[in-house]
């Protein structure tokens, strides 16, 4: 029996579904967004300085660095010092890049005061910045902690996953994020632009079906 050809009109149906599918498909490890994304602004997140942040106050940066971390989760612990480091060879009024870290996590651990304790407790040289509504976690994409963004002047994401190649400090032989800030104050494409994040699950509340 012969096989009956497809209408025209479905085939194009299909093509275009196929052409929708692979246009909207995210990165590799990143469920939600694709290396060259736009990020979405924020606003008013409370910080461990009890200051509100926003986007604006990095506006004049060439390069900011995201990192979505945590004070219950042993990795996001673990890198700490790592966080400190980058954001101390960054500082300075005259930088170009910026350091910024969030914590979406909504359990009492990972609560502002408790945020404010060990932003003390370690003398972060970073602002640490609390997501309570979880909104600027889901609009990156994050799903981890620690997760690294880094972001060009057009605040589209270059990079994102692992900080580094190893959870170990002293077996690091590749630093993504480092690598990645430097290319883009050299004005030329990441070479890395996306690995897997490794780390805890961030805590996201779910939500109601309405």
């Amino acid at each position: 029996m012969g096989t009956r050809a497809m209408p025209l009109s479905t085939s194009i149906m299909l093509w275009a579904c196929v052409l929708a599918a692979a246009t909207a498909q995210a990165g590799t490890y990143n469920p939600d967004r694709s290396i060259g994304d736009v990020v979405e602004p924020w606003k008013d997140l409370p910080g461990t300085d009890d200051r509100p942040h926003s986007w604006a106050d990095v506006a004049d940066r060439d390069a900011v660095v995201v990192v979505f971390t945590c004070s219950s989760c042993p990795y996001a612990v673990d890198y700490e010092e790592r966080i400190n480091a980058l954001a101390e060879r960054h500082a300075g009024a005259d930088s170009r890049v910026a350091v910024l870290a969030i914590n979406s996590n909504r359990i009492p651990e990972d609560a502002l005061p408790a945020m404010k304790a060990r932003a003390e407790a370690k003398q972060f040289r970073f602002p640490y910045l609390f997501d309570e509504s979880q909104a600027v976690a889901r609009a990156f994409g994050a799903v981890r902690t620690p997760e690294f963004f880094v972001l060009d002047r057009d605040r589209r994401i270059v990079y994102m996953g692992a900080m580094d190649d190893s959870t170990t400090a002293t077996a690091v032989k590749r630093r993504y994020v480092d690598d990645a800030v430097a290319a883009v104050l050299a004005g030329r494409a990441v070479e890395v632009a996306e690995t897997a994040p490794v780390g805890c699950q961030i805590r996201f509340e779910r939500r109601r079906a309405r």
